[in-house]
């Protein structure tokens, strides 16, 4: 049986302009991907009944935050039945997972769903947001990162990936040709914020950020927004894409919320949702045709390639070696539009976006070059992380 029973389908997609300091604010993006994607559905917003964001008015200061759910229901004047917006859930995906649920139980028909980020536009204007207030004290999981200067996500990931190194043998070398594929593929994106090709040299030649992570194992600070519209099945008919069914999904964690005392550290929340979400349904791992999958920092890629079952736990080094089977002319293409490693971080949302055009045959250049049906998405790191499969139906 598929998640919610298959009464909620996503029947339309949209971005905003995306660039590096492009001068915009996020409420302005975020509408602009707002309109596109209900004109993509075949909808007008007099249909959005339901909106939904992530990750709601927090840490807005540094452009992590372009909009709330408020700000565009109010900017649209929507009458809506149904909202939600929230950090505190599975991932960047966990909204949208929400909103599917909420339109399979008759809470609404059409739900906008939205990220929304000016980060590279806010901090060069001087808005970078603050991990801490100015006070001498830091509290709640910061006491324990902040006094050994481990203030940035690159130090937890790049912990991660010390740990994982150190029990497997994964290598810088390996990495690399997962990062040298993203910057393949997006040369043929041309929304993507780098596209010059990229080579092993250039990749370990990288300035170190926070061993093992380097400059290009982390993502590139962008602003855009992207939208997605998940209706109910039955009120998609006659809408002008063909319905993509959310097969199966995955939202569980299973140990404490930290980002660094998990009980295995080779391991992260994405193997947890994985678990749960191949539990529902009766497709596995071999039936899936590509996969665009978090790559925050690049080791978060090679969690999702594990937890999803592309390859045995501990072996990810030797999947990455074959790079010819996750290239976009691969029997596994991963994150064709490049991903946020070089396509730019739309934070989570524009891996739906990359899954829904590949799957509506609507990717350009970077068309994967076979028929595509099933595409599995993972989103997030750590402890915070989601998953589904999409189905294009028949």
């Amino acid at each position: 049986m598929s998640f919610v029973d298959d009464r909620a389908v996503i029947t339309g997609v949209g971005q905003s302009q995306i660039g590096r300091r492009i001068g915009r604010t996020g409420i302005d993006l975020a509408l602009e991907a707002a309109e596109r994607a209900v004109a993509h559905a075949g909808l007008s917003f007099d249909d959005i009944d339901g909106v939904a964001s992530y990750p709601g008015p927090v840490n807005a200061e540094g452009g992590f935050v372009g909009a709330t759910t408020h700000d565009v229901r109010d900017a649209f004047g929507l009458k809506t039945r149904w909202h939600v917006s929230g950090v505190e859930t599975s991932g960047q995906a966990g909204t949208l997972l929400d909103a599917a649920a909420a339109v399979a139980t008759g809470r609404a028909t059409h739900v906008l769903c939205f990220r929304s980020v000016w980060e590279a536009t806010a901090q060069a204007s001087g808005r970078a947001a603050a991990l801490t207030d100015k006070s001498t004290r830091a509290g709640g999981h910061s006491e324990f990162r902040l006094p050994f200067g481990a203030a940035s996500p690159a130090n937890w990931i790049g912990v991660y990936a010390q740990r994982y190194m150190h029990e497997f043998g994964l290598t810088r070398e390996q990495v690399g040709k997962l990062v040298i594929n993203a910057r393949r593929n997006a040369g043929l994106n041309p929304d993507a914020i780098y596209r010059d090709p990229m080579t092993m040299d250039d990749y370990l030649g990288a300035r170190l950020v926070s061993w093992p992570l380097g400059l290009y194992d982390c993502d590139v600070p962008c602003d855009g927004a992207t939208a997605i519209i998940v209706s109910r099945k039955e009120a998609a008919a006659g809408l002008a894409n063909t319905p993509l069914h959310i097969e199966a999904a995955g939202s569980a964690l299973y140990q404490r919320h930290t980002w660094d005392q998990r009980t295995d550290l080779t391991t992260m929340a994405a193997h947890d949702v994985a678990a749960e979400m191949w539990a529902t349904t009766s497709l596995s791992p071999k039936d899936v045709d590509f996969a665009t999958l978090y790559d925050g920092f690049s080791y978060l890629c090679t969690q999702w390639i594990e937890a999803l079952g592309f390859c045995e736990h501990g072996k990810v080094g030797q999947f990455l070696d074959n790079d010819d089977y996750y290239r976009l002319e691969g029997e596994l293409p991963i994150n064709p539009h490049g991903g946020q490693l070089s396509a730019g971080r739309l934070h989570g949302y524009g891996f739906l976006h990359e899954a829904c055009v590949q799957l509506w045959g609507e990717a350009g250049d970077r068309q994967i070059p076979k028929d595509v049906e099933i595409a599995a998405v993972g989103i997030g790191g750590g402890p915070e992380a989601g998953c589904m499969l999409l189905r294009r139906e028949a």
